[in-house]
């Protein structure tokens, strides 16, 4: 379990570290990032018309850099927790052009972390206290139906 753990953790260490990367000279296509993210057309377009992205134009075609990849990426995965739209506007906002926002970004992205893992923590344990209870009930109920047919074995005995 730490060793799942553990590589979670890398994993994860090592998506936020490809976006940390110097190469602001790559560009992407939009068909590629919708590909590499798992996205349609019209919800990368969608991300644009929020504010949220801001391509270039290059002979008329969107094309994305490495900040526009990482944001992103940033965007996808607070949907994934539940942020809406506008708070993931606020907090991509806060960052500015210069990164001139970061300790209040970092201060928010403290406190915004903090309760989606105390959330997440709540729902483990529920699912916890759950499972224990169905695995009760599942032993229960073979155990019934275990006793119910060595008694149809055995006419003698009454269930």
């Amino acid at each position: 379990m730490a060793t799942s753990t553990r590589s979670k953790a890398s994993q994860a260490q090592a998506v936020v570290d490809a976006h940390r990367d110097e190469g602001a000279s790559e560009l992407f296509g939009i068909t590629e990032l919708c590909r590499e993210f798992g996205i349609t057309l019209r919800a990368l377009r969608f991300y644009e018309d929020k504010g949220l992205l801001a391509p270039r134009r290059v002979n008329g075609a969107r094309v994305y850099t490495r900040r526009d990849r990482a944001r992103l990426a940033l965007i996808l995965r607070a949907k994934d927790i539940g942020s809406p739209l506008s708070e993931i506007k606020r907090y991509l906002d806060l960052y500015g052009d210069h990164g001139e926002g970061r300790a209040e970004q970092l201060r928010y992205v403290i406190n915004r972390t903090d309760t989606a893992i105390k959330e997440l923590e709540q729902k483990r344990s529920q699912i916890d206290d759950t499972l224990a209870e169905l695995r009760v009930i599942n032993a229960s109920c073979r155990g019934h139906l275990a006793a119910r047919r060595s008694g149809e074995k055995n006419p003698s005995q009454t269930v």
